[in-house]
């Protein structure tokens, strides 16, 4: 209930007047049954953009820190978080994390809609990073498909480290289901989900146009943070998940908006 009053009434509004989200291939997201929407993930406001194109409640995975904040302000995201049904994971990893997987499987068997970033942690520079495993097995322990959904330009709304997004024009490319039934049964395998976890990462860097980089982005933050310059991180060129060629992507473009008739 107070998903839908955030989202029509009291929030949503709001955002649609803020962002203006033009979307294309919202056809690919079935009118029911179990899915997983994995995200590339740009801004905090990834998570509140998706829900606004969608007729279905969707359920995300986010940090744990969202919900131990101090004073009213941690109060009030604690509490917006829990509204909007968000899971909170640590990233600590081991069972805190598998913790939370397990409660996305249980929206899964449900028959919801799961929204998962693989990459773990938002990009520190608008590039694609390596992949997490979490969602091959969500996807190989449930069955359902796994739909790749590209977020763009949600990083120039709000850049990391600003707390509140600047008013702009961002865009949502919903790629077709990935069906890995193929696999079923398989997700103990490392290298399966390895796998299955790369072709995920390849149709969200064809969607998104982004580059990508073959190594975690908290490893990346990780260096950042401790003072080495992005140029001297070490990173390896650029390719493709599961070390192919980097293909040729653009990232999209917005449509053209048709002008008004009764305008001069």
């Amino acid at each position: 209930m107070f998903y839908w009053l955030m989202k029509r009434v009291l929030v949503g509004p709001l955002l649609r007047l803020m962002f203006r989200p033009w979307v294309r291939g919202l056809e690919n997201i079935p009118g029911d049954g179990p899915a997983i929407m994995a995200s590339n993930h740009l801004a905090v406001i990834d998570s509140f953009v998706l829900p606004l194109v969608m007729n279905r409640e969707i359920v995300f995975i986010g940090k744990s820190e969202y919900f131990t904040g101090t004073g009213l302000k941690g109060r009030l995201t604690a509490g917006f978080m829990r509204g909007v049904g968000t899971i909170p994971v640590d990233r600590s990893g081991g069972k805190a994390s598998e913790g939370a997987l397990r409660t996305g499987l249980n929206r899964l068997n449900d028959g919801g809609l799961f929204g998962i970033y693989p990459e773990g942690t938002r990009s520190p520079d608008g590039r694609l990073y390596r992949g997490k495993t979490g969602v091959a097995r969500l996807a190989l322990e449930s069955g359902a498909p796994v739909i790749p959904v590209a977020m763009i330009g949600t990083d120039k709304a709000q850049p990391i480290g600003k707390r509140l997004p600047k008013p702009m024009r961002i865009g949502i490319v919903i790629g077709e289901p990935l069906d890995f039934s193929r696999y079923q049964g398989m997700e103990n395998d490392r290298f399966i989900l390895r796998s299955v976890t790369d072709e995920i990462m390849y149709s969200l860097m064809s969607l998104s146009g982004q580059e990508y980089v073959d190594i975690y982005a908290a490893t990346q933050k990780a260096r950042l943070a401790a003072g080495v310059k992005a140029s001297e991180t070490g990173a390896p060129p650029p390719s493709a998940p599961g070390g192919r060629p980097a293909p040729d992507v653009q990232v999209p473009e917005p449509p053209q908006e048709t002008p008004d008739p009764s305008v001069d």
